[in-house]
């Protein structure tokens, strides 16, 4: 008699947003590298994301679903997609996917959220205290649904458990990046103009704090004139953002060109600056720190879990902003590194372990 061994169960992964910023990193990742034990499905909406998941050879189911397309057929959505693939698991990513899996997904499989995206102060988000109060008291609801709940930082599990008062225990499952897309510090570099190149890859917008790296910015530019800073991303405060430099009389070292490929840009720059109100498991500050470069960032959220104290800073310190630009460009011996931190196959093997422990696949 043959025994045939017995299909893996189905994880459908859950994502309301198809552009490639912010979660399509993780969920790439995972869909490259795979979980142990688990089929991954990505249901997620028409755009890039379904596109480079394809490419990867993951299976994707792409419907009406998320905010674009409206709660009515997102909650369809979801549940034809259940019906269909009858996942084990159907696990959420970002605040809209874990209302609708806690709405749609009926009583069968088990419901699992990462949460990417909390802040101590929920103003930072949601831009005003009442709304910030009526999202917490919808996720406190919907997350009675659930049985696990990761965080992808300490300082995002405490967070959760502050606001939210989850029912479950909260696992600390940190992005992961791989050993091989980490290009060691001494790999030849393209060419590039010389002196100190500071770059920052945010959104400019207001909890990202780039005033206050600007004025850091123009400290430094008084003893090192030779520095360049690019502020590359798009954003409500760029028009606020040239009339600074303007008024500096910065224009002309530092340039603001829109989106860029984040690894050419690295490659061309010196440190890394990221002045966030809040920051959770930046990818952005991972992928500085693997390639060896300096890394200036605000000491909150999730950055010390990631950083060294070297690279921390106060971002209403100007002084403080310069003088950490300056030594983190100039001095090799105080950047970070991620020598010990996790991978991304080990970050896929925590998450097949937070599925075990809330009884899924059994």
């Amino acid at each position: 008699m043959v025994l045939r061994a017995s299909p893996s169960p189905t994880a459908l992964w859950v994502v309301p947003v198809s552009d490639l910023a912010g979660v399509a990193r993780h969920v790439l990742d995972v869909a490259r590298a795979g979980i142990p034990g688990w089929r991954l499905v990505v249901l997620a909406p028409p755009g890039a994301l379904p596109e480079r998941l394809r490419d990867l050879g993951a299976t994707v189911v792409e419907v009406p679903f998320g905010p674009d397309h409206g709660l009515r057929a997102s909650v369809a959505s979801l549940r034809e997609v259940v019906r269909r693939e009858r996942p084990a698991v159907v696990h959420s990513h970002l605040s809209y996917a874990d209302i609708v899996v806690a709405l749609a997904s009926g009583r069968g499989p088990r419901l699992v959220t990462t949460e990417h995206g909390i802040a101590r102060d929920d103003v930072v988000y949601h831009r005003s205290s009442a709304k910030a109060r009526v999202m917490a008291g919808v996720h406190t609801l919907r997350l009675r649904r659930f049985d696990a709940a990761i965080a992808v930082s300490r300082a995002t599990a405490d967070a959760m458990r502050e606001k939210w008062h989850p029912r479950v225990p909260v696992t600390v499952i940190p992005n992961g990046v791989d050993a091989v897309s980490r290009p060691a510090a001494l790999a030849p570099q393209p060419p590039r103009v010389p002196g100190l190149c500071i770059l920052s890859l945010a959104r400019l917008s207001p909890e990202k704090r780039l005033p206050a790296l600007v004025d850091g910015f123009a400290e430094l530019h008084r003893s090192r004139p030779e520095a360049r800073l690019t502020l590359a991303g798009t954003g409500p405060e760029q028009e606020a953002l040239t009339a600074q430099l303007e008024r500096l009389g910065l224009a002309g070292v530092v340039s603001m060109p829109g989106f860029v490929d984040p690894e050419a840009a690295m490659a061309e720059h010196d440190v890394l600056a990221m002045l966030s109100v809040w920051e959770n498991c930046s990818y952005a500050l991972l992928d500085a720190a693997a390639r060896g470069m300096g890394v200036v960032a605000s000491d909150v959220g999730g950055n010390p879990e990631i950083l060294p104290s070297a690279s921390l800073v106060d971002a209403g310190d100007t002084v403080a902003v310069a003088k950490a630009l300056e030594r983190q460009g100039l001095d090799l011996t105080t950047r970070p590194g991620l020598d010990d931190w996790l991978g991304v196959d080990d970050m896929c093997a925590w998450i097949a372990t937070a599925y075990a422990s809330a009884g899924a696949g059994r």
